[in-house]
């Protein structure tokens, strides 16, 4: 079983991320992580709250600089990039919280994703995400405030795919919304992104439902990635729920040695 110091598919990763420390006034909340997301996979992050989750999000959409390791976007070191420059780079990101405008419509959450782009390239793009989400065509005028939550989470990510992004990271995209919802949040929309050609970073606390649409797994414990593998081998794992999906996360057993790094 892979170890929390080990990756899959060397040389393929479209993001890549080594030996990634970071917290806050120089004490870390995450230590040493590694992962890869490869061109066209849906990988997700799972974890009990205080794992370290969100700490990560930020050191990749350059919310926090971290205190020692590397991260590679499509190549570049985006280790320190500003948000801005990430956005150029192809990354895409949809929050848990203040993910749209509230006081704006719809069309115009629309447009403020395309803020980098050139005017007239931004009714295009809108266009296409009209086409990959009709269900916000007749709600275009309607203000953010008034939408339901499973509206919400889809403008959330259209306003992101504004921008053409090559890699799209989702924080919590289900959070606060129905198991009806999350379910088609998750087996509709996500995996029709990635059917489209977007690379998909997904951190979710619906970690089985997470797991059954992902490609990989990264299981992270107090601050490390303890476990990374294919969905379905962990999900084999007769001491995987009570090991990793509770509050009370203990660390696992020690696994056999997994893919080396590149």
């Amino acid at each position: 079983m892979p170890t929390s110091t080990e990756s899959h598919r060397p040389g393929t990763g479209y993001l890549t991320v080594r030996g990634l420390t970071a917290g806050y006034d120089a004490a870390p909340i995450i230590n040493d992580i590694s992962l890869t997301v490869a061109e066209g996979e849906i990988v997700t992050v799972i974890g009990p709250n205080g794992s370290g989750k969100s700490t990560l999000l930020k050191c990749l959409t350059g919310r926090l600089r971290p205190l020692a390791g590397q991260v590679h976007l499509d190549g570049h070191d985006v280790t320190a990039a500003s948000g801005n420059a990430l956005t150029k780079g192809g990354l895409g990101y949809v929050p848990q919280h203040n993910d749209i405008f509230p006081t704006l419509t719809v069309r115009e959450n629309l447009e403020m994703g395309g803020y980098l782009l050139p005017k007239a390239q931004v009714g295009e793009r809108i266009d296409y995400v009209l086409q990959a989400f009709p269900s916000l065509r007749p709600l275009l005028k309607r203000s953010g405030k008034l939408l339901s939550g499973g509206e919400r989470k889809l403008l959330g990510i259209g306003r992101s795919l504004i921008s053409s992004p090559k890699l799209l990271i989702l924080d919590e995209p289900t959070a606060g919304l129905s198991p009806t919802l999350a379910r088609g949040i998750l087996d509709d929309n996500v995996t029709s992104l990635a059917r489209a050609g977007v690379t998909i970073l997904l951190v979710e606390q619906r970690a089985h439902q997470a797991m059954q649409i992902a490609d990989w797994c990264y299981v992270l414990v107090a601050g490390r990635v303890e476990l990374n593998d294919a969905p379905a081998t962990l999900l084999a794992r007769p001491d995987f729920g009570a090991l990793f999906l509770s509050r009370g996360a203990r660390k696992p057993p020690p696994a056999a040695p997994g893919r080396p790094l590149p």
